[in-house]
C-alpha cells in the first residue's frame, strides 16, 4: 500500500449526502486540493445547500457519483448507513481500492464491510463539532478533532485526510465507536437542552434577546469546565450561583 501522502494526494472525491456535514467536509477537501467529482442531493434544500458550498460541483445520482470517484464520502443519517452500503454491494457499484468513507460517529469500519468485501479501503471519520451546513464551519474545523478509526494500515491516511481538511485526528479504536458517541451525544444534548431552557426561562421574564444575555456566561462555564476535566478535576472557581447579581441528511 501507498503512502498515506501520496495516498490521499489529488483524489477525487465523491459525496453522498448534502446534510450540513457532507458539503462542509467536502469543501474543506476541496480547498486541500482534492477534486470533487460530484454529490446527490435529494431536496431543494440539500441542493441549494449543496451549490453554496459547493459551486459547479454537479449534482449527481448516487451510483454516479461512485463510479466516478476514488474517495466516497457518506455523510448519511446514522440510521441510513448500513443499508445504503449493502445495497450499493448489492448492485456492484463499489470498485476495488476505492477509499469508502463515513462519517457517523457509533460506527467504525465494521458497517463499511459489504464495501470491504468488493475492495474498498473502509475509514470511518468523525467529526466531533456541530455543523451549521455553511461556511461558518469551515473556520470551526479548524478546532475541532476527528475521531479516526480504520484498520492499521489505513490509519494513517485517515489522519493525513483529517489534517489536510484542518482538523486534529485522534484514533478510536471499532470497541470503543459506541461509547465516544455516547459522549458526544451527551455534550451536544445536554447543551442543547440547557441553552433552550434558560433562554425560555429569560424570554418569559420579558429579557430582550436572552441568547446574547446568556452567551458570555454559558461559554465562561463551558471553559471553566474543560479546563478543570484536563486539570484532572482539580478545583477552579466553583460554579457561579446568582444570588443578588452576578449545542441531517436532507
Amino acid at each position: 500500500m501507498t503512502g498515506p501522502s501520496s495516498r490521499s494526494a489529488r483524489l477525487g472525491v465523491g459525496i453522498i449526502g448534502a446534510g450540513a456535514v457532507g458539503p462542509v467536509l467536502g469543501a474543506a477537501l476541496a480547498g486541500a486540493g482534492h477534486a470533487i467529482t460530484g454529490i446527490s442531493a435529494i431536496s431543494e434544500r440539500s441542493r441549494d445547500r449543496a451549490e453554496a458550498m459547493l459551486p459547479r460541483v454537479p449534482v449527481l445520482p448516487i451510483p454516479a457519483v461512485i463510479e466516478r470517484s476514488e474517495l466516497v464520502l457518506l455523510a448519511v443519517p446514522e440510521p441510513e448507513l448500513a443499508g445504503l452500503v449493502a445495497g450499493l454491494a448489492a448492485t456492484g457499484a463499489w470498485h476495488p481500492g476505492q477509499l469508502v468513507v463515513h462519517t457517523a460517529a457509533r460506527h467504525g469500519v465494521r458497517v463499511l464491510q459489504p464495501a470491504t468485501a468488493a475492495g474498498c479501503i473502509p475509514l470511518a471519520i468523525h467529526p466531533a463539532m456541530s455543523f451549521t451546513g455553511t461556511s461558518l464551519d469551515l473556520a470551526r474545523i479548524s478546532e475541532s478533532y476527528f475521531a479516526v478509526t480504520a484498520p492499521a494500515p489505513v490509519q494513517p491516511i485517515g489522519q493525513a485526510l483529517v489534517v489536510e481538511m484542518g482538523g486534529e485526528p485522534i484514533i478510536v479504536a471499532e470497541a470503543d465507536r459506541a461509547q465516544y458517541a455516547e459522549a458526544i451525544a451527551t455534550a451536544s444534548d445536554f447543551s442543547s437542552a440547557i441553552v433552550a431552557q434558560a433562554t425560555g426561562m429569560l424570554a418569559s421574564l420579558g429579557v430582550d434577546e436572552p441568547g446574547l444575555v446568556l452567551g458570555p456566561l454559558l461559554r465562561s462555564s463551558v471553559e471553566n469546565a474543560l479546563a478543570r476535566a484536563m486539570s484532572g478535576g482539580a478545583s477552579l472557581d466553583s460554579p457561579a450561583r446568582f444570588e443578588t447579581a452576578p449545542e441531517e441528511d436532507e
